[in-house]
């Protein structure tokens, strides 16, 4: 089949390996979850197992494919091909994934952060179509960045370059970020800050229309949580919601000043609040922006849903 791509997307949780058209939509995916308990090695002949397995069912060749492109959460040595940390995994620190995987395969691999990754596919693909320069920004768990100028992923001098959400918005803040300091945007904006930021307000005696029982957890308030609670017009939600957004406009502020971006793209579970989500992280930013945005810039919402992250690792193999 000419112009398809393979992308394999390793995350915390779960892994995709799919086939991708020469549009950028799936034409075969296999997922699992099996790799969380797999060592490093488990882990690569289970990647590589299942890559050739999809090739089989269509009947591809490796030869067939330009490359293979690898999408993994952590700080990535690009040029190295190496994992330098991953919170998401148990192990692969300073683990040369991408030569691993190589040795079962006569095409090149290529690995990448998983920011970085899904940046590209919006570019190729989605939102950042007909840009040359472009932000991609992730807000789920964590926050990363991906950043495209010319047509081409900047990584800087390791290939780390990107971690948005370690920029710090907040420095009084009593949130310590997983990186040791306070008030990263990570820390304050993302899924880890929400059952903090939740019970917080309780504690300040505000009312939820959700229903908390007496033998609730707060440390399961997520999300998906908060999406209920905004469905539903719960005051509470909304105004974590609203603050996390905040902090994400602060953010994009930042990034505008620094690279003066015409296009940011937001992706992410989090952004799955929609228009109310949006709307105050825009109004944050041009509320600092102000008569300093002498051209107009976009702040929009991905294209590419569901399945951006193995999208996007197969995007890496048009660079």
């Amino acid at each position: 089949m000419p112009g398809v791509l393979c992308g394999v997307d390793i995350g915390g949780t779960k892994c995709s390996i799919a086939l991708i058209d020469e549009d950028g939509k799936v034409l075969d995916k296999i997922y699992t979850c099996a790799h969380v308990s797999e060592s490093e090695e488990g882990m690569v002949s289970m990647v590589a197992g299942h890559v050739k397995e999809i090739l089989q069912r269509n009947q591809m060749r490796q030869s067939d494919l330009p490359a293979i492109g690898v999408g993994c959460a952590g700080h990535i040595r690009h040029n190295d091909g190496v994992i330098i940390t991953t919170s998401n995994l148990e192990g692969f620190n300073n683990y040369p994934l991408r030569d691993a995987l190589q040795s079962h395969f006569e095409v090149p691999v290529i690995l990448d952060n998983d920011a970085n990754a899904q940046a590209y596919g919006e570019y190729k693909f989605g939102a950042g179509q007909g840009y040359n320069d472009m932000i991609f920004v992730t807000i789920s768990t964590g926050i990363g960045a991906g950043i495209v100028i010319n047509g081409k992923l900047y990584r800087g001098m390791t290939g780390t370059a990107g971690e948005f959400g370690h920029t710090i918005v907040e420095p009084d803040s009593e949130l310590v970020c997983s990186c040791g300091n306070r008030g990263c945007l990570m820390a304050c904006a993302c899924g880890m800050a929400l059952p903090y930021l939740f019970e917080k307000k309780l504690k300040e005696g505000k009312k939820t229309k959700l229903k908390m029982p007496s033998n609730f957890n707060i440390s399961k308030i997520n999300g998906q949580t908060l999406k209920k609670g905004l469905d539903m017009d719960d005051p509470l939600s909304k105004e974590v919601i609203s603050d996390s957004a905040y902090y994400v406009g602060i953010g994009l502020y930042n990034l505008f000043q620094t690279l003066n971006p015409p296009l940011i793209v937001l992706g992410g579970g989090l952004t799955n609040w929609g228009e109310f989500y949006l709307e105050r992280i825009k109004e944050t930013f041009y509320d600092l922006a102000r008569d300093m945005l002498f051209d107009p810039i976009e702040i929009t919402l991905s294209d590419i849903v569901g399945d951006a992250g193995v999208i996007g690792a197969a995007a890496l193999t048009l660079e």
